[in-house]
This record gives structure tokens, C-alpha cells and sequence, in this order.
């Protein structure tokens, strides 16, 4: 009876494993990166003055992501999110955040390989 409720303890804790794993991964979803940068766009399309939203969305983003998989996600979300804006200044994009004061491991690009950024 003891080895039944040890095997049924192990294949729950398995379980548990298998099913948290992919949540480690990502931690950071690409509708938390959309939320953060929303106040962003105005700047990226027209330019001016960066809005304080805006560097508060980003300063939080980047210290939000702090493992290789935060990195790659974030980097994968703004090509994505980029893609579905139009009018974006990728000029714009790749300044911004020293713009705001925040050193990111990446340039804000469509060509930016996100494999790569760690």
C-alpha cells in the first residue's frame, strides 16, 4: 500500500514538472510586452517628445526580463507587435531606450536576430 501511494505521489509531482515547465520558459507574455510599450506608439510613428509612460512601460519591461528566455520573448513580441503597426520609425524604435535611460542587449529592429540576444 506504501509503494502504491509513493508511485501515485511521484507521477503527481511529474506531472507538476512537465505542466510548469513551459511556464518557466516564458514568463514575460507578449500582452504584458503590448501593455507596457502602448504609450510608446505615438512617438514611434510621429516622433517628438517620448511620453513618461512610455520609459516607465520600457524601464519596467526590461527589469522584468531577466533570463535569456525574457530576453528572446521580448524581442520576439516587439518584432510581432511591430509587424501590426504601421508607420513605425525604426529609427525611432532603436533609440528609444537611451532615450529613457535603459540599456537593453538588443537593437530594437525587425532584422534583429532574437536567438542571438541573451
Amino acid at each position: 500500500m506504501a509503494s502504491s501511494m509513493s508511485l501515485k505521489l511521484a507521477c503527481a509531482m511529474l506531472m507538476a514538472m512537465v505542466v510548469s515547465a513551459p511556464l518557466a520558459e516564458a514568463a514575460i507574455s507578449c500582452g504584458q510586452v503590448s501593455s507596457s510599450l502602448a504609450q510608446c506608439i505615438g512617438y514611434l510613428q510621429k516622433g517628438g517628445a517620448v511620453p513618461a509612460a512610455c520609459c516607465s512601460g520600457l524601464k519596467a519591461l526590461n527589469s522584468a526580463a531577466t533570463t535569456t528566455a525574457d530576453l528572446q520573448g521580448v524581442c520576439n513580441c516587439l518584432k510581432s507587435l511591430a509587424g501590426k503597426i504601421s508607420g513605425i520609425n525604426y529609427g525611432l524604435a532603436a533609440g528609444l531606450p537611451s532615450k529613457c535611460g535603459v540599456s537593453i542587449a538588443y537593437k530594437i529592429s525587425p532584422s534583429t536576430d532574437c536567438k542571438s540576444v541573451k
